[in-house]
């Protein structure tokens, strides 16, 4: 089969089984997708398999605070195996994507094996930080119904970072920590300017809130 025929046959299921969770929708995936394409290209990976992971990532995903999360990116990964050899999908092509899919959680702390991995690595994290990382922040913070942060020690000067109670503990507990773990040069370049874009609101919450 043309490969390069099949992110487009998946695109309306993919779609279709995304939440309406504004940190993990159709626009998140589509974002991915758009960065796995643009890192793929610059650094030498399969873009056929970067953009088709990147596509099927979000088929399924636990909620946040939900006890099974941590699995989230493996049953993700038996799904979009199961999709593409519905739509007879070479095996190696299949056992490719869905490797990249598996690995890709940040909670499981995996370096991939993979350049195809990694690239979605890297594509799924720079959707976590810079403008619209901070925006997918605090969406999550509002639906797990967690305060903007701690009046006591808002920018844990003084304690470790729990973004299980409050929303900036996040950027410090996971954003930040992002661009150091970049794989491709093409990911360690966007993060940094989206890091700095972080810093910059961190500087004037910090003026805001006193």
């Amino acid at each position: 089969m043309d490969l390069t025929t099949l992110p487009a046959l998946l695109e309306s299921t993919a779609r279709a089984r995304c939440t309406d969770d504004p940190a993990h929708d159709w626009l998140h995936v589509r974002r991915v997708v758009a960065n796995a394409r643009m890192i793929a290209a610059a650094d030498g990976a399969d873009a056929v398999v970067c953009v088709t992971a990147a596509l099927l990532h979000e088929l399924f995903n636990h909620p946040k605070g939900h006890p099974e999360s941590h699995r989230s990116g493996e049953v993700c990964a038996e799904h979009a195996r199961a999709l593409l050899r519905e739509h007879r999908a070479p095996e190696g092509f299949v056992e490719a994507v869905s490797y990249a899919i598996a690995v890709h959680p940040f909670s499981l702390g995996v370096t991939p094996t993979t350049l195809e991995a990694r690239v979605l690595q890297d594509a799924d994290r720079l959707d976590a930080i810079g403008a619209i990382g901070l925006a997918r922040c605090f969406a999550t913070c509002a639906s797990m119904r967690r305060p903007f942060y701690e009046a006591g020690d808002p920018f844990c000067e003084r304690r470790a970072p729990d973004d299980k109670l409050w929303g900036i503990d996040h950027v410090y507990k996971k954003l930040l920590r992002l661009k150091d773990g970049m794989h491709t040069a093409t990911g360690r370049a966007l993060a940094a300017k989206r890091n700095a874009v972080i810093a910059r609101f961190m500087e004037d919450l910090r003026e805001e809130i006193g």
